[in-house]
């Protein structure tokens, strides 16, 4: 019987999230040691094991323990006991490890083109200005048939613009020698943080994704996050990059019977920081209208007043584990998860959200006709898989056991913007200054030589022009032929 929810644990009845809904979005809370990694980590294993492939960022290092088989410690199973979870076996989750500087996974990439001036911008902190001369690049380059695939090609073609603004500001608008210069600046932060590694090819494909095993399970993609988070904006713009490939590449299907993929976004805060409002108006469109391609966005964050309002109102499912109240902020962070819910009139949902004990959570999905459940205080269920890390060559062996395994480590640079810019630049070069045709090499004079070059020389002076040319080489060759039949 195919499964149509997942298990999440135990309130005064079971709490299931249910697959049909799933696409609606969801939102996961907390203070931090309260158990959000693994409530995440016991959804990837419900949504693998209904066979939806799952996209995490384990930022911790912990997540990554889904890949190999849990440790069914005591208290472990107590848990399970206490939650009537009655299929409780340790088993590991099919998993692919990625990692944007491919050391702890898979490498991924992107080109430059594919990333998009939008995206760059925020990627490197852009002003207006600046973002203008990016789009006015990505226009010309596109128009004059070159490729922008890596960080030596924008820094190329930036430079070529820059050379030549004279013939572009009055069709395009100005380009100063300034904003390229501080536009080339942000491009060497980005490189120093990693981003030559991810901005090249041989691009991600998509749909790499999307995989399931042969016995119908969901693979569950994890991005190796613990050094990329120390490069927040990296960190931030490449996720919503990958939010919005997977929107715009994937077809309609409307709503389904289960996600096709979901999409879990830690650190959720780091991608709506010092957003532009043209950025966050594209992070809540995709937001509402991705849902229609069968992927469900999930949320991770400590505060829910991390994520702007016109977002929080399309999560429909939602996990709550404990906040402390100790400053204002956090007070009216409570008072702002509390309203969120439908309420129970058991309990105080704000009272109970700064009692809630480790691993447990208030729990409110959409039923199976998209009504928001009433909360209930839940305890939540074990994982079969670790609860913590992988080792270095359990990861390794996880690696090279992947069904991707060879098709991204090398890296590949074909002829693109870069290329044809130096060659055009070479030939350029040539033109200006030709090259001198090579001298042969001066051969010794030998006594006859001498003899009648001067005899000819002394004829030149004597008669001069024609007449001398003349008769000097009739002399040459009377002499010649002479010492010849010598």
């Amino acid at each position: 019987m195919a499964e149509t929810s997942i298990f999440l644990g135990k309130s005064d009845k079971r709490e299931e999230l249910f697959l049909a809904m799933a696409n609606r979005h969801g939102l996961i809370t907390g203070a931090t040691g309260t158990g959000k990694t693994v409530t995440l980590q016991i959804m990837a294993e419900g949504f693998s094991a209904a066979g939806v492939p799952v996209f995490a960022a384990d930022v911790k290092g912990d997540l990554s323990g889904i890949a190999v088989k849990g440790d069914a410690p005591d208290f472990m199973r107590e848990r399970a006991r206490q939650v009537d979870f009655k299929d409780y076996a340790p088993a590991a989750t099919p998993t692919i490890f990625w990692d944007l500087f491919g050391k702890q996974g898979h490498p991924i990439r992107t080109t430059i083109l594919d990333m998009g001036p939008l995206m760059l911008s925020r990627l490197m902190g852009l002003t207006d200005a600046q973002e203008g001369a990016l789009n006015i690049a990505f226009k010309l380059a596109d128009q004059e048939g070159l490729l922008l695939l890596d960080l030596k090609d924008l820094r190329a073609y930036l430079k070529d613009l820059a050379d030549r603004k004279g013939d572009i500001t009055t069709e395009y608008g100005n380009i100063n020698d300034q904003t390229v210069g501080a536009i080339q600046r942000r491009l060497v932060v980005i490189e120093e943080q990693g981003g030559n590694a991810f901005l090249g090819e041989p691009a991600l494909d998509i749909r790499d994704f999307m995989r399931t095993t042969r016995d119908g399970r969901g693979y569950v993609n994890i991005l190796a996050a613990n050094t990329l988070i120390n490069s927040p904006q990296l960190y931030a713009t490449f996720l919503l990059w990958l939010m919005s490939e997977l929107f715009e590449q994937l077809p309609e299907v409307g709503d389904p019977d289960k996600p096709n993929l979901v999409f879990f976004f830690d650190e959720a805060h780091l991608l709506f920081a010092d957003a532009s409002p043209a950025l966050l108006q594209k992070i809540e469109q995709t937001v509402k209208l991705i849902r229609s391609k069968g992927v469900g966005i999930y949320f991770v964050t400590q505060n829910p007043l991390d994520v702007p309002d016109a977002v929080l109102a399309q999560m429909g499912n939602r996990v709550q584990h404990a906040l402390r109240a100790f400053t204002p902020r956090d007070q009216k962070a409570v008072q702002v998860a509390a309203t969120t819910f439908r309420p129970n009139p058991k309990f105080s949902t704000e009272k109970a959200i700064t009692e809630l004990a480790k691993g447990e959570a208030l729990v409110s999905v959409l039923d199976s006709k998209g009504i928001p459940t009433m909360v209930n205080r839940t305890l939540i269920r074990p994982p079969e898989s670790r609860n913590g890390p992988v080792t270095p060559m359990e990861r390794s062996a996880v690696i090279t056991g992947s069904p991707i395994y060879g098709k991204y480590e090398q890296a590949v640079d074909r002829e693109s913007a870069y290329e044809k810019l130096l060659a055009r630049a070479q030939k350029h070069a040539g033109a200006v200054n030709p090259p001198t045709a090579p001298r042969s090499a001066p051969q010794r004079e030998t006594a006859t030589d001498r003899f009648v070059k001067n005899v000819a020389g002394s004829v030149g002076r004597q008669l001069g022009g024609a007449i001398a040319r003349q008769v000097g080489n009739a002399l040459v060759r009377g002499i010649l032929g002479s010492l010849t039949r010598r």
